[in-house]
């Protein structure tokens, strides 16, 4: 175990009927509220009308930005910033899943900023300030609700990636889990493949002594593990929606991750794949985290024997620690598919002839990786794996 500083400034406010702390926790920041929020769904809902009402309740002037995509997009962000410069705002609430999250933080962040917010992104520039930020989530996945995390696609130039900063985290996160209900079952996939892909990043790492954050990785991807099932069958079951949702935020909220590095080149790897065609994330990275587990289980072979025995219920007797490994790698892949995860690029009708521009976006800023540097070649075997 390394070193380490821990801080979370994000205050989370979860359960059944939690909505209702939204007047207070307004009523601390200001007025002025920017709305972010995506599609129609939370107008289906209902959700957009309590959160009007409740806003309404708190004194709040509230200015709309809507249609945040997906794969959220920098013209969106430089919308939101125009609207928080024009408006004055003061608090900017974040209504959606991790994607509607993402593009708040970085509206936070660029309406204090007087050049564009991508500098951030490029690494040109660091944020020195950020408007306050709350959310409203509506997706377990990103974890982004108690988190500095983001990620943005500059459709321009084809080019999707993450950043970071103290002042991108949210001041405070509304959890509830039954605002996660009109979610489809493809997108609750995606979302479990991302927790469990998030876990999954901690745990490959080359630090010794971490048993208790091994082991809270381990219960993590369990958990998930028993629960997933259930839900994609039962989409409003409240008890399996909590569970999910709480594993979504632990399992990228700092808390599994203190004294160690994890890996994250293979969300790297699918950001490069999603600039390109837009494909969901938790679909992308369903398809490629077997591959990269494939492509560096030589590097450590016991650590994946050990998540093959721990998580995925491999009998060791008789086998290598790269036979066991291996084997849980495959037990790994069965489970998304039989969920309703894509498995190969080819499900997103995806060939081989973008492999090296995607290959070139992922080594923008040159060889990634804790657990083992890949470089520009690596990345190629990878993708070429995963057609």
């Amino acid at each position: 175990m390394g070193p380490f500083e821990f801080y979370n400034p994000t205050t989370l406010i979860f359960g059944k009927g939690k909505l209702s702390s939204l007047p207070a926790e307004v009523s601390k920041y200001g007025k002025k509220v920017l709305l972010v929020y995506g599609g129609g769904s939370i107008k289906r809902s209902g959700l957009y009308d309590q959160t009007l009402s409740l806003l309404k309740e708190a004194g709040a002037e509230v200015t709309e930005l809507a249609g945040v995509e997906p794969n959220p997009r920098l013209s969106t962000v430089h919308r939101g910033v125009e609207l928080c410069r024009e408006n004055s705002i003061e608090l900017i609430l974040a209504v959606g899943g991790g994607s509607v999250l993402d593009c708040a933080k970085a509206i936070a962040v660029g309406a204090k900023y007087e050049g564009d917010m991508w500098d951030f992104v490029e690494r040109k520039a660091a944020p020195e300030a950020g408007l306050p930020l709350g959310t409203v989530l509506t997706m377990a996945a990103t974890g982004s609700e108690m988190n500095g995390g983001s990620v943005i696609t500059n459709e321009a130039t084809q080019e999707k990636m993450g950043w970071g900063s103290l002042y991108a985290y949210p001041a405070f996160s509304i959890l509830d889990p039954e605002h996660t209900f009109s979610l489809p079952k493809d997108q609750t996939v995606y979302g479990i493949v991302d927790i469990m892909s998030h876990v999954l990043e901690h745990y490959f790492h080359l630090d010794s002594n971490t048993p208790v954050q091994d082991g809270f990785c381990e219960t993590i991807l369990r958990t998930v593990m028993e629960t997933a099932p259930k839900l994609v069958e039962d989409l409003n079951n409240f008890e399996l929606r909590e569970t999910i949702m709480y594993c979504s935020t632990m399992a990228l909220n700092g808390m599994i991750s203190m004294g160690l590095r994890g890996d994250w080149a293979t969300h790297n790897i699918e950001h490069a794949v999603s600039a390109v065609y837009d494909i969901p994330h938790g679909g992308g990275l369903a398809i490629l985290f077997p591959n990269w587990m494939k492509y560096n289980i030589d590097v450590q072979p016991e650590r994946f024997k050990q998540l093959a025995v721990q998580v995925m219920g491999v009998d060791p007797a008789g086998k290598s620690d790269k036979e066991i490994g291996l084997e849980g790698i495959e037990a790994l892949r069965s489970f998304w598919t039989s969920i309703g995860a894509p498995s190969s690029l080819a499900d997103y009708d995806i060939d081989d002839k973008d492999i090296e521009v995607m290959a070139d976006k992922s080594v923008r800023f040159g060889p990634f990786g804790n657990f083992r540097k890949l470089e520009r070649q690596d990345v190629i075997e990878i993708y070429n794996m995963s057609l």
